[in-house]
Parts: C-alpha cells; sequence; structure tokens
C-alpha cells in the first residue's frame, strides 16, 4: 500500500561517521531529486535523480562528495523535489 502522502524522512544515523540512509515516502510515481549542501548552499552530492514509483524508498550516503572525496565534520542539509513536493532536514557528519 502506497503511503498518503509525500514525505522526506531524517536520516539514520544522524549523527553520522561512515556512511547514513536518508527515506522517503511518495503516494504515487514521480521523479525524485534528492541532493546534499553544504551550510553555503554548495552542494556536495546528488543522491537521487530519477523516476520512483509509489512507496516507501531510501538511499545512502556515504559521506563522500561528487568526486570521492570525504565531506568535512559539520552539519549538511539534504533537499528533496517530487513535482511540487519540496522539502529538507539536517544532518551531522562527526569526524
Amino acid at each position: 500500500m502506497a503511503p498518503e502522502r509525500f514525505a522526506l524522512l531524517q536520516n539514520r544515523p544522524n549523527p553520522f561517521t561512515g556512511g547514513t540512509t536518508i527515506g522517503f515516502e511518495l503516494p504515487r510515481g514521480e521523479r525524485v531529486r534528492l541532493e546534499v549542501f553544504d551550510l553555503q548552499g554548495r552542494r556536495m552530492r546528488s543522491l537521487a535523480d530519477a523516476t520512483y514509483a509509489a512507496g516507501r524508498w531510501s538511499v545512502e550516503w556515504d559521506g563522500r562528495d561528487a568526486v570521492g572525496n570525504r565531506v568535512a565534520p559539520g552539519i549538511y542539509l539534504y533537499r528533496m523535489e517530487a513535482g511540487a513536493f519540496r522539502a529538507q532536514r539536517k544532518m551531522a557528519v562527526m569526524p
């Protein structure tokens, strides 16, 4: 059974050191874009940019940027766009 509404879930674990899982829910199929940004608004990595069917999904982030370098410890934002739905949450990368 599909979720009733769009949702961007809190990453787990949070804070994290090696990697984390970000979950999201879609009540209908939609193109999803999920990206990680630093607090200055620089995109660190794109985790998803594809069409997903209705349901509960998750993606893994290994704490690395787009070229494979480990990001510095600190607070990062992850943003999801799916159709008209927009959401953002914070996560903490530990040393």
